[in-house]
């Protein structure tokens, strides 16, 4: 183990895209496990797009960030805690955390598992996209879904878990044609189209001309308001996020045919993945069997070195990755 400890600090509030010069990197002594309490070594960390709706704000300045991460018990100080043990925490950018037992889970054994999984397929990126088809949606077989943000952790997971779920076709938007093609080569989407390449509505209603019945939405904008128009009677937009403002705070409203929501009966609902906890063992059980067999696979971008976790997350942000962006330890 090593004899200093990083952790990743904000120093000043982002306008529009943040940079390099918005963090910093602040050395320590490895701290010590007090009595009820053990001390992890990190060794995956997770990279998502709401951290940058909480560096607005939500972050403290000159402060450790939050954030979700694997690690491994290397000094314990209480028995629920047993050196050697790999457990999930949210104390996360930082390479060392001395955490309490209520503020860990311990990840279960599954065999064949990569442990990367448990931060993207299995973690809260595959859970918020289980529940959104699961719980918010309440997916029908053979119903047909529309996905923004398609080629992201949570959009790449959706169209899998969609299609695992019994979807008719599934769609998806991205913002390359080399994720174009990902999508429909390797991430089970039936067809996807690049949302640079004109307006969305025009670009929706050719992918689906026949219509949508679920929108899973990471982006907003004028995706939202393309698949309201492209919806049919009943069907379900469900908001995952917002990111087409995360850097662009002062971006127009979405516009849309407000009429339709009533005329088609259409449900549109947001929700926090913190409110369903208690799904996560479901996820396993559905996931798991999935993952072993083949077919289910982890769209990842892993980033080695968490000197480079500032990085990972500035490239996230401009679209840089596939799947969930992660940064492993060297």
């Amino acid at each position: 183990m090593t004899e200093i400890a990083l952790t990743v600090q904000q120093t000043a509030r982002p306008t529009g895209f943040p940079t390099a010069d918005h963090f910093r990197f602040a050395e320590s002594p490895v701290p010590v496990p007090e009595s009820g309490t053990a001390l992890v070594e990190n060794l995956l960390w997770s990279v998502d797009p709401y951290h940058r709706e909480m560096m607005d704000g939500d972050f403290a300045l000159n402060a450790p960030l939050e954030g979700r991460a694997l690690g491994r018990v290397v000094a314990s100080r209480t028995p629920e805690l047993p050196e050697g043990e790999i457990v999930f925490h949210r104390r996360g950018w930082r390479t060392h955390a001395v955490v309490g037992p209520a503020e860990v889970r311990r990840l279960p054994h599954h065999p064949g598992v990569p442990l990367s999984a448990y931060l993207s397929v299995l973690g809260g990126t595959g859970l918020t996209a289980y529940i959104a088809l699961t719980r918010v949606a309440r997916l029908r077989e053979g119903e047909d879904v529309f996905v923004s943000g398609a080629a992201g952790g949570v959009g790449t997971a959706t169209g899998r878990f969609a299609r695992l779920l019994g979807a008719g076709r599934v769609i998806g938007s991205t913002g390359t044609e080399e994720k174009v093609k990902y999508l429909t080569g390797q991430a089970g989407f039936d067809t996807a189209f690049d949302y640079r390449a004109g307006p969305v509505a025009g670009l929706l209603g050719e992918a689906a001309p026949t219509g949508i019945d679920v929108f899973v939405d990471n982006v907003g904008g004028d995706h939202l308001g393309a698949a309201i128009g492209a919806l049919r009677e009943r069907g379900r937009a469900v908001r995952v996020g917002t990111i087409s403002q995360y850097n662009t705070p002062a971006a127009p409203p979405v516009l849309f045919d407000h009429a339709a929501v009533v005329e088609k009966s259409l449900r549109i609902e947001g929700f926090l993945v913190k409110h369903y906890r208690d799904v996560q063992d479901e996820l396993y059980d559905f996931a798991v069997p999935h993952l072993r067999s083949g077919a289910l696979t982890a769209d990842e971008t892993v980033v080695d070195g968490f000197e480079r976790i500032v990085a990972a997350f500035l490239m996230m942000l401009r679209g840089g990755n596939t799947g969930k962006t992660l940064v492993r330890a060297a």
